[in-house]
């Protein structure tokens, strides 16, 4: 069994540890979607907290505590999706660009980046046919209209197809994608 092994410092070394400046905090590396994502996430954890709170330490749950964090996990996965994909962090298999002439890897990561593109702009349109045909009704524990959600998941996709599509620009003039080469990706920012 291995043992650990510990350097020992002095109390001195240990006190000119708290005297480094902290690294300074850099948030362009975050875009709206991310504080959006995270205040609703927040109304969830909230949300859940509330309704453990008044059905086991009240004894009385509040019942549209449960649909409103069902809403916002609804809200926060489709926003969600949108950080992935500008951040290249979907689930992908990339085992065939290794084996594939870097050419023909190029086309295909071009027509995947296509494809992926006009796959979030059909879910826009879908959603948008959805929420017209479903207008009007509510929540069923609140009186909100239920077309909030789905306005949530429109969001959602709207933005997924502006980060494809950015996404796609930036892939065709570097000359390559994270399908094709995923160890240039591995120590982006996030």
């Amino acid at each position: 069994m291995a043992t650990e092994e510990h350097t020992e410092i002095s109390a001195e070394e240990l006190a000119h540890a708290f005297e480094e400046s902290a690294p300074d905090i850099d948030f362009k590396h975050y875009a709206v979607e991310d504080w959006v994502t995270l205040a609703i996430f927040w109304l969830m954890a909230f949300a859940v907290f509330l309704q453990f709170f008044t059905r086991y330490v009240l004894n009385d749950s509040l019942a549209w505590t449960e649909e409103i964090a069902t809403y916002c996990l609804v809200a926060v996965v489709f926003l969600g999706a949108a950080m992935c994909v500008r951040l290249g962090r979907h689930i992908h298999v990339d085992l065939l660009f290794r084996y594939l002439p870097a050419g023909v890897a190029r086309a295909l990561a071009t027509g995947i980046d296509a494809i992926r593109t006009v796959f979030f702009a059909y879910g826009a349109y879908l959603v948008w046919n959805f929420m017209t045909i479903v207008e009007g009704e509510t929540m069923t524990t609140i009186m909100l209209p239920k077309n909030w959600i789905y306005a949530c998941v429109f969001a959602g996709f709207i933005l997924m197809f502006i980060r494809s599509f950015q996404v796609s620009i930036d892939n065709w003039r570097r000359g390559y994608s994270i399908l094709e080469k995923p160890e240039a990706f591995d120590a982006a920012p996030i």
